[in-house]
């Protein structure tokens, strides 16, 4: 069968205009039981933050990567920052195996399944993807992740993979780093190299920094990774604040050189950064849950705001007022900063978003009287965001003023005569009624607003539907469906066809 079309309102990519609505963004809900993975259960998980999620499609089971700051509790640093696993049937209730892969001091059963190479600093974050068709069954988890590799001299922060066949055994790739990243030492303000000065190689302008996420991105069929890179300040001096860069790989090892694709502007307060910004694609749009860090509050807060693209490259903030995620009250494990990653599970009636979260600010994880843990929040599938009538239209050009009244003009598209078209929308307090127009903006017979069975209540899928006429009209022309709203809300509109694959379209 053909594959449902869903048009997604998160933006107007799809409208052709509309009428006394406004757009508004949906909060993500927290899960009651949260955190739903708590740190200070383990002696190796001071804190715990940075995290990666996969929902198997076949079991339903649970894996879950999270990073654990183990307290310098080592001479040796390369365990100073360690990714731990955890798995769940629920998604809710996590256990942490004593897998036996890699001790802890005294204890050999714990659930560290990779550390760090050493050097200068830190091994960082644990962004993790899981190829479904991958040739290699080795290869099929796959790692992303920031340390230093070489020795003396020759050693260089960047990019790091490991590759796993089960998400619990990894293999790091032996050439690293595969992505050279900039690392200031302290330098903040330093000048910017000249491009013949090799005196301080980890000055690197315009290069990625070490908070990252990666995602496989199926229109470019890429593998993407967005992060945090340094921008220069007024003066020019480097290691201002961070925007974000992009990177992308056809195999996972190899990267293109970074591009700058996010910076803050002039609607930002001047302490306010993107720490960094996870990627993920659904229907047709690029979705960013970028950590807005202000930098002036509590040792760097951090905040979740949703962005959008239809290409990965061009970024829009239309609910840049309203953050989906934001820290949750003084106190709370995710109280000062929250760490989103770019693999939601996506269910049939949910979509869920994993996140980490410090009760302090983002640099204050060393901070040892602070909560930690890994939360849950989520919103109802494919509603993040809606569009629905203002209170009041009153401009002159109205016979008379209109209340939460409002309406939806969609460009053309072509409708089959078997299929079906469902809107996902709230009218609990209101109604929705739907009609057709052809390409030149008439109505079609059989088809109008008068026609059209009203919609009420609240669901994911409100069937269509028109009285007398049992089908959409037949598929030799295009068509504009406009959708009336009355107190009402509308988050997106599927075109179900049940027309095998191979006839004619």
């Amino acid at each position: 069968m053909i594959k449902p079309q869903t048009f997604l309102f998160v933006d107007d990519h799809h409208v052709l205009y509309r009428s006394g609505t406004e757009r508004i963004v949906t909060p993500f809900r927290r899960h009651p039981e949260n955190p739903v993975v708590a740190a200070h259960d383990k002696p190796w998980e001071i804190a715990i933050g940075w995290t990666s999620i996969y929902r198997n499609p076949i079991t339903g089971r649970y894996q879950l990567w999270y990073q654990a700051y183990t307290g310098d509790q080592l001479e040796e640093r390369t365990q100073d920052c360690a990714v731990c696993y955890a798995e769940s049937d629920n998604g809710i209730q996590f256990s942490k195996p004593a897998l036996g892969i890699i001790p802890f001091k005294e204890s050999s059963e714990s659930n560290i399944v990779l550390i760090g190479n050493g050097g200068y600093s830190y091994r960082y974050g644990n962004y993790v993807l899981v190829d479904e068709i991958c040739a290699d069954p080795a290869r099929r988890y796959k790692m992303a992740y920031f340390d230093f590799a070489g020795e003396g001299e020759e050693e260089s922060p960047g990019l790091c993979v490991a590759f796993s066949p089960d998400g619990i055994r990894w293999t790091k790739h032996p050439v690293a780093p595969l992505s050279g990243i900039a690392y200031g030492r302290g330098g903040f303000g330093s000048p910017v190299p000249f491009e013949d000065d090799a005196s301080e190689p980890w000055r690197r302008p315009l290069t990625m920094s070490d908070a990252l996420d990666a995602m496989y991105d199926p229109v470019l069929s890429r593998y993407v990774i967005y992060g945090k890179m340094w921008i220069d300040g007024p003066d020019g001096g480097m290691f201002w604040k961070h925007g974000i860069g992009r990177i992308e790989s056809k195999d996972f090892i190899n990267w293109s050189s970074p591009e700058l694709v996010m910076t803050p502007d002039d609607q930002d307060l001047p302490h306010v950064e993107f720490h960094t910004a996870p990627v993920f694609y659904h229907e047709g749009c690029y979705f960013a849950l970028t950590q807005v860090l202000d930098r002036a509050t509590g040792g760097g807060v951090i905040d979740i705001e949703l962005m959008i693209s239809r290409d990965g490259r061009n970024w829009n903030r239309p609910f840049r007022d309203t953050f989906v995620l934001p820290r949750a009250a003084s106190g709370s494990f995710d109280g000062g900063s929250i760490f989103t990653n770019a693999t939601p599970v996506l269910l049939d009636d949910e979509f869920r978003f994993y996140y980490g979260g410090y009760s302090g600010g983002a640099t204050s994880a060393d901070d040892r009287g602070h909560r930690s843990g890994v939360g849950m929040a989520s919103i109802p599938r494919n509603r993040f965001a809606g569009i629905r009538p203002v209170a009041l239209s009153d401009q002159p050009t109205l016979n008379r003023p209109l209340h939460d009244c409002g309406q939806v003009t969609l460009k053309p598209i072509r409708l089959t005569s078997d299929g079906t078209l469902t809107l996902n929308a709230d009218a609990s307090h209101g109604s929705i009624r739907v009609e057709l127009l052809n390409a030149a903006g008439s109505r079609v017979r059989g088809y109008s607003l008068e026609e059209s069975c009203t919609i009420t209540g609240d669901s994911l899928s409100h069937a269509v539907v028109w009285s007398p006429s049992p089908y959409l009209p037949q598929d030799t022309d295009q068509y504009m469906v406009r959708i009336h709203l009355a107190n009402a809300t509308v988050y997106s509109m599927t075109h179900n066809c049940d027309r095998p694959v191979g006839k004619d379209a």
